[in-house]
């Protein structure tokens, strides 16, 4: 691009700009890797907003330690995930008060929400077992445990019913 624009010469970066569609930043990032005959590097990588665990290093511990003791698995064991009865906004809550935080430093609790999630943690109350339904047989059962149980205890206080 660096060497078309300046064949191009004066108001080749305008002409390629709406001509041929070219980006003015990238034209003139060709432009001077032409002159210096070397290419510049990006670092893509380096830019952008840091994450949270770099501002505050101990937070995901701290969210484990709160979390954790309250953490339950799923009752039929289908599946490994942990489930939470606290929400996100309840965790910030704790954070402030048990491990010091100031409001100002801890991130939102959308933020907190994610970092949950990353961690593992649904943050849901753990359904429990449904008992399985009654079968037709299940009258049946209990009359003969009844009788043999009356049978076997001749105390009259059982007998009774």
């Amino acid at each position: 691009m660096g060497r078309v624009v300046d064949l191009l010469g004066r108001g080749g970066q305008n002409f390629a700009e709406q001509v041929l569609g070219w980006d003015r930043g990238t034209i003139c990032k060709g432009q001077e890797e032409f002159r210096c005959g070397q290419g510049i590097e990006d670092r893509f990588g380096q830019r952008g907003r840091r994450r949270t665990e770099e501002h505050l290093p101990n937070l995901l511990e701290d969210i484990c330690s709160i979390v954790e003791p309250l953490g339950q698995t799923d009752p039929t064991f289908r599946s490994t995930r942990i489930y939470s009865p606290l929400r996100a906004e309840e965790v910030r809550i704790r954070l402030l008060t048990q491990h010091g935080y100031k409001d100002a430093e801890l991130p939102c609790t959308r933020t907190l929400r994610t970092k949950l999630n990353d961690l593992g943690y649904r943050l849901r109350k753990v359904r429990k077992c449904r008992p399985l339904k009654k079968i037709p047989e299940t009258d049946a059962i209990f009359e003969e445990v009844h009788q043999v149980w009356a049978g076997a205890c001749p105390c009259p206080e059982r007998s009774r019913g």
